[in-house]
């Protein structure tokens, strides 16, 4: 086995520095885009808050638009991670106590502040970057959606519900589900966003519905 050498040492400490100041420059970057919105926000404050210089941040980030590209793409990634990639193995025999906290999931992760600021932000500046509502709809909405018609294929293979879409199933159970607090968080602030109790709430009652509507009998 060859043995490191001191350029390795080096080069490998570089990396990671560099890591570093990346994630650094994109924490600092987060916060003044979520308070001050894109035009409010300039490189000269992200430089100072991040403790790197201004060429620094422009070395790992082309432009400010770079930099607010990729936060947009991370942040919706990663709450989408959260949601579908870690969520149980399906279970068709509570298939109600299930969907309740897959529904349950969803709420609490995507109604967080950070979250509902970074919505608010990526709408109001489609004029500006239509790419960028496209990658929120495509990797939040939609992404739930095909989840969730995957999820509930596997649920009618066995027996427990019924349909003839199961994109249209999913869109129906999403909206059912998030749609009133997403709408109060979004329209009335931070302060509107509920608490566990009522967001388990929310997921039962949407589950019930769902579930007369797409439940299949025993017996039937």
């Amino acid at each position: 086995m060859a043995k490191a050498t001191p350029d390795d040492h080096s080069g490998y400490a570089a990396s990671l520095r560099s890591t570093k100041k990346r994630k650094a420059i994109l924490d600092a970057a987060t916060e003044i885009f979520l308070v001050n919105g894109y035009l409010g926000t300039n490189m000269d404050e992200i430089a100072a808050r991040s403790a790197v210089s201004k060429q620094t941040v422009y070395k790992h980030f082309s432009s400010k638009e770079a930099l607010f590209v990729e936060i947009v793409s991370s942040m919706t990634n990663a709450a989408g991670d959260l949601v579908h990639e870690k969520a149980p193995d399906v279970d068709s025999v509570n298939v109600a106590a299930y969907l309740e906290e897959y529904a349950f999931r969803q709420l609490y992760i995507v109604l967080t502040p950070r979250i509902m600021q970074l919505r608010r932000l990526v709408i109001g500046e489609v004029p500006r970057f239509p790419e960028l509502a496209k990658v929120l709809y495509e990797r939040g909405p939609m992404r739930a959606i095909a989840t969730l018609a995957r999820v509930f294929e596997a649920l009618k293979a066995r027996g427990v519900l019924a349909f003839d879409d199961a994109m249209m199933a999913a869109a129906h159970f999403n909206w059912l589900v998030m749609s009133t607090p997403l709408n109060r968080a979004m329209l009335l602030g931070d302060d509107a966003i509920p608490g566990p109790d009522e967001l388990r709430k929310e997921a039962h009652e949407g589950v019930r519905v769902f579930l007369a509507a797409y439940g299949v009998k025993k017996g039937s």
